[in-house]
């Protein structure tokens, strides 16, 4: 099978279970959205997708083959995090350089085009660039590298609003002309929200949502009104969240209404991405 299997695995660090039997399918020429709270068990998740750390049980593979000691199937996949792991002292251009011999490959045209858009100089050290182009450096390199899956761990962390937009375009772009897996985690779900094809949502180290973005969101209804008739429509769904503001009131549902007639004063609309995530994975809200 193509892609990458994650097959029951669990992760724990000093004796907190990080991730609990997480299973699932990272399928070639996606994007995915991968969304979690803070300590969710992202950030571990990717680290143990690229082996920078070992599973405790279960298992990783790509294309049917185990990513143990396996370097072939381990070249397939690039993760851009905070963490630096470039020569503090060595230039721009030099770590494009270095790159493209880890790797085999590197398209230096897309760099040199984005390194220019983005205001990149390129004979500047890595360590003298301020937090936010090495940000952008670690993102360029990320389009750049020749490999069939790219993890992002919060890729925009540090960025303004059009270094931010610059980013997304620049993703889309070189997807469109060379598609390839992008798996994006990220805090700024509503920036995201119409890229990503695919959403996995972890919550407590388990994994809740695995499904395509469109169908996920046409089973997220918002339906406001007055308190009783809002408690009364919702009574047997899937509320998973609240708001209330004197007597008027938000219910959140996730799943069917059951074709359930609507009275009058009801309102229902759908759901966005933030919303959702926020319900299912904060225990719901109440604010009155």
């Amino acid at each position: 099978m193509k892609g990458i299997e994650v097959r029951q695995v669990t992760k724990s660090f000093d004796k907190q279970m990080i991730l609990n039997g997480i299973g699932l399918t990272i399928e070639p020429n996606k994007i995915y959205g991968l969304l979690g709270r803070n300590g969710a068990g992202k950030s571990t998740l990717l680290n143990l997708l690229v082996n920078r750390i070992p599973v405790d049980l279960g298992e990783i593979r790509i294309d049917n083959e185990t990513i143990k000691d396996n370097d072939e199937q381990l070249a397939k996949m690039f993760l851009m995090s905070e963490v630096n792991l470039y020569p503090k002292n060595a230039k721009v251009k030099d770590i494009y350089k270095w790159t493209e011999k880890f790797y085999g490959g590197f398209d230096f045209e897309l760099a040199t085009n984005l390194s220019k858009q983005f205001g990149l100089r390129t004979n500047t050290v890595f360590n003298k660039l301020s937090t936010g182009y090495r940000t952008i450096m670690k993102l360029i390199v990320s389009l750049s590298v020749p490999v069939e899956y790219v993890f992002l761990d919060e890729p925009v962390l540090g960025l303004d609003a059009s270094h931010r937009d610059l980013f997304y375009n620049a993703l889309v772009e070189s997807y469109a002309e060379n598609p390839r897996t992008f798996v994006i985690s990220t805090h700024l779900i509503e920036e995201i929200a119409n890229l990503v094809e695919h959403v996995l949502v972890i919550d407590n180290g388990r994994l809740i949502i695995d499904d395509a973005t469109e169908k996920v969101l046409s089973n997220a209804y918002m339906i406001s009104g007055p308190e009783d008739k809002v408690d009364e429509y919702t009574e047997g769904l899937n509320v998973i969240g609240s708001d209330k503001l004197a007597r008027i009131k938000a219910s959140y549902v996730f799943g069917t209404l059951n074709n359930k007639p609507i009275p009058d004063l009801i309102n229902i609309d759908k759901m966005d991405l933030q919303t959702l995530f926020v319900n299912l994975t904060s225990g719901g809200s109440n604010n009155e």
